[in-house]
């Protein structure tokens, strides 16, 4: 419902501006704030984010959890795994993001922003109060050679984005200027969400491979102590620059982030329940009503809380990886997704509880409609019709088992299909191809990751049933994720969240670029020209109603490629904290979020 309105209301004010821009030129002015689509709703010289509580107490701390371990400082970069922390509170970008909008950016370290109807290029005059945590000022300077290193030498979640800057220009003391290659929506967004750096700190460091530094930023904390593969603390830095904006108000009141590292997600948990963490959130429905009864719950030293949102579920699950000739074949991906007993395996490990991923926009606007396609979705297919795997056109829906251990009715279309695919079972109960070699797959589940491991132990048993066996591998963090990044696995656990409001990161995730590049999110392996015009569109998207068909389009392509074997979503955050945490009575549309959670949130004892 809040989304159709958010929706209504951006179509009235296209309609309102749109006949100006589409017959004169618009003179672009500079901007406090930018939407991808619309206008921003605030005026940040004014007002504070509506989630936010200027009100509330400074001081104390939060201790949070995370599974794994990490080898660096340097958040950037492909190489290692980075700490927490560092990105998001040690550095700055340009421009905050609000989380009560879709994709709405407001001044930070710039003051203002300015950009054409078109946004062919963007433009951005810094604060001239803007320092770094050392008391150095942030300089055009620095905002150039950060961008041009992590554009060139950072992760590829940079460098694509990079390609598609044409230049980079000074034009004033405080002012530079970003020309793009072509007109894309996002990219001015994007820019002002770069992480700004101290190109001082840098000299004689090679920024690709350095891992070790901890970054000098101009952000409210700085990195206090760190035990490399263990733990980060970061303080608050007092004299932090930004502290007296209005757009800042009620943000980051907490002295001190600590990060713990566990190698296995219930010893997490038994660290939690033990107090050592402050702060845990429950991915199990069933552990939610069922684990929640030790002495700390009992007594109210730790509450518990759910915490909506509306966004899109995201996709999470098994993913195939198409680039191994074993999942070459859609007929093959159908069959895994048929064996996976989703029903049982639901009940079993959540109690039923949470709603089956549906699609990769689930929960939300943007997902495809049941059916065939229809209207702008249609259009936008019809070009690629002869090449879309059955169900994106006509429509594609998850199979549903009857809920028994068996499955028969699944299994036996499962079956069918690899017998399609050219796999039929021996005498000796595997199924092999006419070579007579065995249908064999590596699935790959990471360490200590308990919900990835109870399904990966279900499914297993499922599919030997099929006549197929196999190999599961289970690897440390370290090597899950040099595996990943490699691609070096036929079959492994994904999740990749998605938002109100998709762009540029679609080509990372799915784009036929990210295919055969290191470290791109595209773990399947996809190359699909329909899903590259798909996001190309809804780039280019100028009204909520072609955006909308886009990304529907989009999610048919995706969802009916059956690169994925979907698991649950939960449509709230379950938040277990000590009873001295307090998060804002305004829960912002993205509920608990980055970018929320713990910068929202505040330390007041009980009295």
């Amino acid at each position: 419902m809040q989304g159709s309105v958010f929706f209504r209301a951006l179509a009235l004010v296209i309609l309102a501006f749109g006949g100006v821009s589409a017959g004169f030129p618009v003179r672009s002015e500079p901007m406090s704030g930018i939407a991808m689509q619309g206008k921003p709703a605030l005026d940040p010289t004014r007002v504070h984010l509506p989630y936010a509580d200027p009100n509330a107490p400074s001081g104390g701390q939060i201790r949070m959890g995370e599974s794994g371990s990490f080898d660096s400082l340097n958040p950037w970069i492909l190489q290692g795994r980075p700490a927490q922390g560092i990105s998001a509170y040690v550095t700055e970008s340009l421009m905050l993001r609000s989380y009560d909008e879709p994709f709405t950016l407001y001044g930070l370290l710039a003051e203002s922003i300015e950009t054409d109807a078109r946004r062919s290029w963007v433009a951005f005059t810094l604060r001239p109060e803007a320092k770094f945590s050392d008391g150095s000022p942030v300089t055009v300077e620095d905002v150039i050679w950060s961008f041009e290193t992590i554009g060139t030498e950072g992760a590829p979640r940079y460098q694509t984005a990079w390609k598609k800057v044409k230049a980079i220009t000074r034009t004033g003391p405080r002012s530079l200027r970003i020309d793009f290659t072509e007109p894309n929506r996002e990219l001015a967004l994007l820019m002002g969400l770069r992480p700004v750096l101290s190109k001082k700190q840098w000299q004689g460091h090679d920024f690709a491979s350095e891992m070790q530094m901890a970054p000098v930023g101009s952000g409210p904390y700085v990195v206090e102590t760190y035990d490399m593969g263990r733990s980060i603390t970061l303080k608050r830095n007092p004299d932090w620059w930004a502290k007296d904006l209005p757009i800042t108000q009620g943000l980051h009141h907490l002295d001190r982030l600590r990060w713990d590292y566990f190698g296995d997600q219930n010893v997490m948990f038994e660290a939690f329940k033990a107090g050592e963490l402050d702060l845990y959130r429950e991915t199990n429905a069933a552990n939610w009503h069922s684990e929640y009864d030790f002495p700390a719950v009992q007594d109210g030293r730790i509450l518990k809380e759910e915490i909506a949102n509306h966004v899109p579920s995201g996709i999470k699950g098994l993913v195939m990886n198409t680039r191994k000739p074993v999942f070459a074949d859609w007929r093959v991906r159908q069959a895994m997704i048929l064996a996976f007993n989703f029903e049982f395996m639901n009940r079993t490990l959540t109690g039923g509880a949470e709603p089956r991923i549906s699609s990769y926009f689930a929960n939300s606007a943007l997902a495809m409609q049941p059916g065939p396609a229809t209207g702008k979705v249609a259009d936008l297919l019809a070009p690629y019709a002869a090449t879309l795997l059955p169900g994106t056109l006509e429509g594609y829906e998850l199979p549903v088992g009857d809920g028994s251990t068996q499955n028969r009715r699944n299994m036996r279309a499962a079956l069918k299909l690899m017998e399609e695919a050219g796999w039929t079972a021996a005498d000796d109960g595997v199924l092999k191809n006419a070579a007579g070699e065995p249908f064999r797959f590596e699935i790959v589940p990471q360490q200590g990751a308990a919900e990835s491991q109870s399904v990966v132990d279900i499914y297993i048993e499922a599919l030997r049933r099929l006549g197929i066996f196999p190999e599961v591998t289970i690897v440390d963090d370290a090597q899950f994720q040099a595996r990943k990044t490699s691609y070096d696995f036929d079959m492994t656990w994904m999740f990749v969240a998605t938002s109100l409001s998709p762009g540029n990161e679609q080509y990372l995730y799915w784009g036929s670029k990210g295919a055969d590049a290191p470290g791109s999110r595209n773990l399947m392996g996809m190359h699909d020209p329909a899903a590259d015009a798909m996001i190309a569109a809804l780039l280019s998207a100028e009204t909520p109603a072609d955006f909308t068909a886009a990304v529907q389009a989009l999610d048919r392509v995706l969802t009916a490629g059956r690169y994925v074997i979907p698991i649950w979503y939960a449509p709230v955050t379950r938040v277990a904290h000590s009873r001295d945490l307090h998060f804002p009575a305004t829960v912002p549309l993205y509920g608990d979020w980055p970018g929320v959670t713990p910068d929202a949130w505040w330390h007041e004892a009980k009295k």
